[in-house]
């Protein structure tokens, strides 16, 4: 793990470490310097009266400590920019790999779990690696040099002042493995916590219309009480390494107090070289502490890591082929041929099979759970069929490059999708060199100027989180602005008007047909009256294409399309069942549990006998 970290992230920086180790290195020396003057201080100075040596002994003394403050202060400085740049390069590195995974990781893994992974993981790390280096490079030298300035006095007495060494090994063997599986318990349980902040935070709304805040801070109050719990439990570990290192240290001063006493009673050592000693060693056991709490928080660390790992090792499977085709660039002809896919146990394709012709609007309606906008998931490769294939002008969708493939395509769904930035970066979406006339044609043909005017800072104002500063169908002009801008020869539409009002609904479908002028367009829609002109009808039922023609078409030959848009229009007047208008279907995995919608109970009626 240590191999992983230096040869990924730390040897970029090599130099400024070299630095910071060798002033370590003096700042450890530093320890020794200190009880090596306690000899001369106390025999010559204190005992044998030299006042001349009071300001030589002195001024020493200070500068060992003008040189200690100067070591410590550079490297620590150094020590902490290397940490935030290498942590920053590792957070970069893993949202950028979080991000290129397939979309099904993304279903099995919270937001918070990513959150604590890219931010708490790596801080975790960052701040252990850099105790443990200081602990290599400063601890060991100052261990070492107050050590020889020990053995320098008397062997005898070293050896006997780490007689309790056993002490400190036993417990650090048997506590390792303690100590890391708490700390992976932790980091587990801080994971929970963002993933529930997450989702507190995103649906404030229903949390407060269903009075939820009593019960969701007592959900959180538990997973508090569980990272208490573990995080205790894991510094026990780590202290009670520490703590050995002072039972080891009483035992050796009990010793060397009994055996060295008498041999300065007797005149066979002096009072300095005792106290030269025993500063050496009451100095040495405090860096000697640090390196056995640095073992134990070095199994935090390695748990961090290898959570970090787990991710880095989970790999896209969703790719570009080595050597991708070319993408068409006017808008294609969109052919589906017996394309299959199940969520595990539950089919959601069966057979599909339809063609969209180039440059026209083709519709897909069918009750809930019938893949609808499960084929816009395999259009745009977020999810991958088990069999058949989708095509472009007769080129496999899979042989293009993801990059192409996405940029042949805009989407506009119900739920438009607006980032917490001004109105302006939700259209451009980081694009530069963005012509005035261009934002300004989009702007007009989404009716985004229509409302610009009312908002305090126009394009400048800011969306708020998921776009809550804006109205429905403020967000929805937003996101038809943006598939403007894009200016793709693909357009898919997910229920994109479904959640609006009587007004709003003109408003932003006459954006919509705006859109889908010279594109070949994929429109998902429950509500007839958006459709009716569509230039082919696809009608789906568990996965499968039923039927197909044009409205026109699909009246006459009466079936399912006929019973719908009889239940929908009844004396020439369109009835909408906002009870049970069916709901979106989701990437995941669909569940089976949902409750039916009308158009679904409608399907059941027609296959009684």
């Amino acid at each position: 793990m240590l191999l992983w970290l230096w040869v990924n992230y730390l040897s970029h920086f090599k130099g400024w470490l070299a630095v910071a180790v060798l002033l370590m290195a003096i700042e450890g020396a530093t320890f020794g310097s200190i009880s090596f003057m306690m000899q001369p201080m106390f025999d010559r100075v204190f005992v044998g009266g030299e006042t001349g040596s009071i300001w030589t002994v002195g001024l020493i003394i200070l500068a060992i400590f003008v040189v200690r403050a100067f070591a410590a202060l550079i490297q620590n400085v150094i020590m902490t920019y290397v940490s935030q740049r290498s942590g920053e390069n590792l957070r970069s590195d893993l949202m950028g790999h979080i991000i290129g995974l397939d979309t099904a990781y993304h279903q099995t893994h919270p937001p918070g779990q990513m959150i604590e992974r890219v931010q708490g993981d790596v801080a975790s790390l960052s701040t252990v690696w850099v105790q443990l280096v200081a602990g290599l490079a400063r601890d060991m030298v100052a261990v070492i040099s107050l050590l020889s300035v020990a053995f320098w006095i008397d062997w005898k007495w070293m050896l006997i002042a780490l007689i309790g060494i056993p002490i400190v090994i036993l417990p650090a063997v048997t506590l390792r493995v303690f100590v890391r599986r708490k700390a992976l318990a932790a980091r587990a349980v801080s994971a929970e916590i963002s993933t529930r902040m997450d989702e507190v935070f995103h649906g404030i709304t229903q949390v407060k219309l269903n009075s939820l805040e009593n019960y969701q801070t007592r959900r959180f109050d538990k997973l508090l009480k569980r990272r208490v719990g573990t995080e205790v439990e894991a510094r026990f570990g780590q202290e009670l390494l520490s703590g050995t290192v002072d039972i080891m240290a009483g035992v050796g001063f009990l010793a060397v107090i009994v055996f060295g006493g008498s041999e300065i009673i007797e005149g066979e050592k002096t009072v300095g070289q005792f106290m030269a000693f025993f500063t050496a060693m009451a100095i040495a056991f405090d860096p000697i502490r640090r390196l056995a709490k640095i073992f134990g928080k070095w199994q935090v660390a390695t748990a961090a890591i290898e959570r970090i790992l787990d991710v880095f090792d989970t790999k896209a499977t969703l790719l570009s082929p080595p050597t991708p085709a070319t993408a068409p660039t006017a808008a294609p002809e969109i052919t589906f041929t017996d394309v299959s896919l199940s969520y595990g146990d539950l089919p959601v394709l069966n057979g599909t099979s339809f063609t969209a012709q180039a440059g026209q609007t083709t519709a897909l309606v069918g009750a809930s759970g019938a893949g609808k906008s499960t084929l816009f998931n395999v259009l745009t490769r977020l999810i991958e069929p088990q069999d058949g294939s989708v095509t472009l002008n007769g080129t496999p969708i899979n042989a293009l490059a993801l990059t192409d493939l996405r940029a042949l395509i805009s989407t506009v769904s119900q739920d438009a999708a607006l980032f917490d930035e001004t109105l302006l970066e939700n259209i451009l979406l980081g694009r530069e060199g963005v012509s005035n006339e261009a934002l300004q044609a989009a702007l007009k043909d989404a009716h985004v100027a229509d409302f610009l005017e009312n908002l305090p800072d126009g394009l400048d104002s800011a969306a708020g989180p998921r776009g809550s500063n804006l109205s429905g169908g403020q967000r929805q002009r937003i996101a038809i602005a943006r598939a403007l801008f894009r200016d793709t020869p693909i357009l898919l539409l997910d229920e994109a008007t479904s959640a609006l009002d009587t007004k709003s609904e003109t408003i932003v479908q006459s954006a919509l047909d705006r859109l889908a002028e010279g594109r070949t367009t994929l429109v998902i829609a429950h509500r007839l009256s958006t459709i009716q002109n569509a230039n082919k009808i696809v009608v789906m039922d568990k996965g499968q294409v039923v039927d197909q023609g044009t409205h026109e078409d699909l009246l006459a030959r009466g079936g399912l399309y006929a019973d719908l848009y009889r239940l929908q229009f009844r004396d020439g007047k369109q009835v909408v069942d906002h009870e049970n208008r069916p709901k979106r279907t989701p990437i995941a995995a669909k569940s089976q549990d949902r409750p039916q919608s009308w158009l679904s109970r409608l399907f059941k009626r027609r296959q009684r006998p």
